[in-house]
């Protein structure tokens, strides 16, 4: 039975909860990611959504690429498939990645455009608003924001559009402060 691979393109690059032999810089062609996914659980409520990230149509993705023990392989997909198959819009898929001229089949999940709880292509007013707003089981859907850009520039990736994000969502915070309000 053969290594495992894994791709990882948001929390999972900070919080994987899974054990890996190897966590590498990895692309994704054809897929990038945005803020598409409404949060009803760990990142928002019913009442109030918040968003993560998914993988949808067009472009490159990096991230992180982890290489799983064959032995583990079962207990992994199974962890993972309950973490972001449970109350989220992805589909599995296997992908090719490249890590760097290495080249391998990688577990991952897409957006599911087709689900209820599929944001779609929001405009970065209106997502910054939700994100915002947004607090669920996990914590503040900003910090989710936070940490993945963190995480991202940790590895040397540059994601302009979650920048410009987190730029519109602390000007939403800039107003509270000031007493405006959302």
């Amino acid at each position: 039975m053969e290594d495992f691979w894994v791709f990882g393109y948001g929390s999972l690059m900070w919080r994987p909860g899974f054990p890996f032999v190897e966590a590498t810089p990895a692309a994704l062609p054809g897929y990038h990611r945005s803020f598409c996914v409404y949060s009803r659980y760990w990142r928002g409520t019913p009442a109030r959504p918040g968003l993560v990230l998914g993988l949808t149509p067009g472009g490159l993705c990096r991230g992180l690429a982890f290489r799983i023990a064959a032995d583990k392989r079962d207990e992994v997909v199974d962890y993972l498939n309950e973490r972001e198959l449970a109350a989220y819009a992805y589909l599995p898929k296997h992908l090719p990645v490249d890590m760097g001229g290495r080249q391998a089949s990688a577990y991952t999940f897409v957006a599911d455009m087709g689900h209820s709880h599929y944001a779609g292509d929001l405009l970065p007013a209106d997502a910054a608003r939700i994100i915002m707003e947004a607090e669920g089981k996990a914590g503040l859907n900003r910090d989710y924001l936070i940490n993945t850009i963190r995480e991202l520039e940790h590895r040397g990736f540059a994601e302009p559009a979650l920048h410009e994000l987190l730029r519109r969502v602390e000007l939403l915070t800039g107003e509270i402060e000031r007493g405006s309000g959302i």
